[in-house]
C-alpha cells in the first residue's frame, strides 16, 4: 500500500465499517508499517486491503492486524484470507510469533473468517469502539 492508494482505501472503509479510519490516520499507518500494509487488486482496481503492525511487549513480538477490508462486490473470493496470510508472513519475516486482532462482538461474519483461519477469542474489552460497543480479541499463534 502506498499513500497513493488512500483514496480507493477510504472507499472500501466507508463501505465497510460504521467508523471509518480517517485520512490523517491511514497516512500515518501507512508510514509506519509500510513493511505490513497490503492491498489486492482486480483488474487494476483495488478491492481490498490489510493493515497490520508489529509490535514488541519486551517479551514477545506478535503482528496487530489493525485493518482488514475488502469492497462488497469483491467478497467471498479469498481476498481477505490472501491478504491475512500475506501479513501474516510479513510478521514472521519480523520475528513475530503470534498475530492479534481486535472485531466487534455484533461482527459474527468477522468473527467466522477469523476462526477458520486459526484465530481464538482470547478476551473481550468493555466499550472498545466509539459507540461503546464491546470487542473481542483474537489471536493465533505461529507453529514454527
Amino acid at each position: 500500500m502506498a499513500l497513493a492508494d488512500i483514496t480507493a482505501v477510504q472507499g472500501i472503509e466507508r463501505s465497510s465499517f460504521p467508523d471509518p479510519w480517517a485520512r490523517e490516520t491511514l497516512e500515518e499507518a501507512i508510514t509506519t508499517f509500510s513493511d505490513t500494509v497490503f492491498i489486492a487488486e482486480s483488474e487494476g482496481s483495488i478491492c481490498g486491503y490489510i493493515i497490520c503492525g508489529v509490535e514488541d511487549t519486551g517479551e514477545e513480538r506478535y503482528g496487530h492486524i489493525c485493518s482488514l477490508a475488502v469492497s462488497p462486490d469483491m467478497r467471498n473470493r479469498g481476498i481477505g484470507k490472501t491478504l491475512v496470510k500475506r501479513a501474516e508472513q510479513a510478521a514472521m519475516i519480523q520475528k513475530a510469533t503470534a498475530m492479534q486482532l481486535e472485531v466487534r462482538v455484533s461482527n459474527i461474519s468477522a468473527i467466522q473468517f477469523y476462526t477458520k483461519l486459526g484465530y481464538e477469542p482470547v478476551f473481550q474489552i468493555c466499550g472498545y469502539y466509539a459507540d461503546t460497543e464491546d470487542a473481542i480479541v483474537m489471536m493465533r499463534w505461529f507453529r514454527f
